[in-house]
């Protein structure tokens, strides 16, 4: 039997917050760093006919759905296979920047991207599939310390170690339910308030491996410290964040950056109702900053 393969769809979190805080107007130009499916696009396209919107993602299959949804918008859109960490817009600015970070539900839900441990796969992981690492090279090969590290700072894993090692005396494991079951075995069982655990135990270790072989945090700083260049005096930052490390960073960075002025002093969260529609949207958090105004040496 042969199965049906998910289409790439996107619902966008924070919509109207975010078209709200980047204060769009017509006429203007804006980028959408991580455009997946196309619903941050679309949105601001369909509301304001007179924008013009640079799309990119490192994805080829996401920027081909996206391809497909704003096709009606013709030369509005342009679309570039890039990670938002090397695109270079020339003499291009912007009025606002948009990067909804992360995984996307659509990606999680095509198996054999290897993302989740919900179907067996192989452990793929890549986010570019032009890249050489996968997750399956990473289990199989790194050290088990480096393993451990990777779990710790990414995951936020407190039995790291024991994961680890347990890891490496199963080598080689090449499929997501493989892994799942390898670390699901190293945990010990849960004990008093920990008894009912919320999250399946190989949670926090499939979202390590995501962001190593992503390199998603180290990508994050160099697009935070370099995206206000490409804004125009007055143009917006904005930021949606689904876990700590990423809010962390954005909070961190964008307070450094000299060309911002941070407009959220506290992150956007999403509705109740938001939250109660799209389950996605429950740990969303929404940054905005603004470029400063450029003052001309005379």
């Amino acid at each position: 039997m042969e199965l049906k393969q998910p289409t790439f769809q996107h619902t966008p979190v924070l919509s109207d917050e975010l078209i709200q805080g980047l204060a769009i107007h017509d006429q203007g130009c804006y980028l959408d760093a991580t455009v997946g499916g196309g619903g941050h696009s679309a949105l601001i396209l369909a509301k304001f006919p007179q924008t013009r919107v640079v799309a990119l993602d490192q994805d080829t299959q996401a920027l081909t759905a996206a391809q497909s949804r704003l096709a009606q918008y013709g030369d509005r859109v342009q679309f570039w296979h890039r990670n938002f960490a090397t695109y270079d817009p020339g003499e291009l600015r912007f009025d606002g920047i948009i990067a909804d970070l992360g995984v996307s539900s659509a990606q999680l839900d095509q198996p054999e991207r290897g993302f989740s441990f919900r179907h067996e796969a192989d452990l793929d992981m890549r986010m570019d599939q032009s890249q050489a690492l996968t997750a399956a090279n990473l289990i199989n090969t790194y050290a088990e310390r480096d393993l451990a590290n990777i779990f710790y700072q990414y995951g936020e894993e407190r039995f790291s170690r024991r994961i680890a090692r347990k890891i490496v005396s199963k080598r080689p494991i090449n499929t997501t339910t493989a892994l799942a079951q390898v670390v699901a075995s190293a945990l010990p069982p849960p004990k008093g308030r920990h008894r009912h655990r919320k999250i399946h135990p190989a949670t926090r270790v499939f979202q390590a491996l995501r962001i190593a072989v992503n390199q998603e945090l180290q990508v994050l700083e160099k697009f935070i410290d370099t995206a206000p260049t490409w804004l125009t005096s007055g143009g917006r930052l904005g930021v949606i964040s689904f876990h700590s490390l990423e809010d962390r960073i954005v909070k961190h960075h964008v307070r450094q950056n000299a060309l911002l002025q941070v407009i959220t002093k506290k992150p956007i969260v999403a509705s109740e109702l938001e939250r109660a529609e799209n389950s996605r949207a429950r740990s969303a958090k929404l940054r905005i900053a603004e470029r400063i105004a450029v003052v001309s040496s005379t």
